[in-house]
């Protein structure tokens, strides 16, 4: 199994993309992400950069069950997690299934982005999968 980032639009506010999963050919999954801008990949203020990583299964208090983005250069617990704004964002991941400025800022957020993360976790395998951030 293998999943791909495919970002569409880094504006300089935030990087819009699309995470597909793939069970050999056939497509399992398909949402909508939402991350920082590329900032040199600098903690808490960038995007994760371009490249191969491999995603487990990991949960705690704050957000629940989640998937760990391992081994990004230079940075730490970069997550794939719940969430609808870019605000909510310190350099990791959220998941959703449209795009919808919902607060009227102006920029595109992400819907249902709690139940996109719960069928996202129910198709990664425990023993997690590689993900390729194009």
């Amino acid at each position: 199994m293998k999943g791909y980032i495919l970002r569409l639009r880094d504006d300089g506010q935030e990087t819009l993309g699309a995470l597909v999963i793939f069970d050999g050919l056939k497509k399992i999954f398909e949402c909508k992400t939402c991350e920082l801008p590329w900032k040199a990949n600098m903690r808490n203020i960038s995007c994760v950069p371009r490249g191969v990583y491999h995603v487990s299964h990991r949960e705690s208090s704050k957000y629940g069950n989640h998937l760990h983005i391992e081994d990004v250069k230079n940075r730490t617990f970069i997550l794939i997690h719940v969430a609808n704004f870019e605000e909510e964002l310190r350099g990791c991941v959220a998941v959703g299934a449209s795009y919808y400025d919902i607060d009227k800022d102006g920029d595109l957020d992400i819907t249902s982005s709690r139940k996109t993360m719960k069928m996202l976790i129910d198709v990664v395998p425990m023993n997690g999968m590689t993900l390729e951030i194009i």
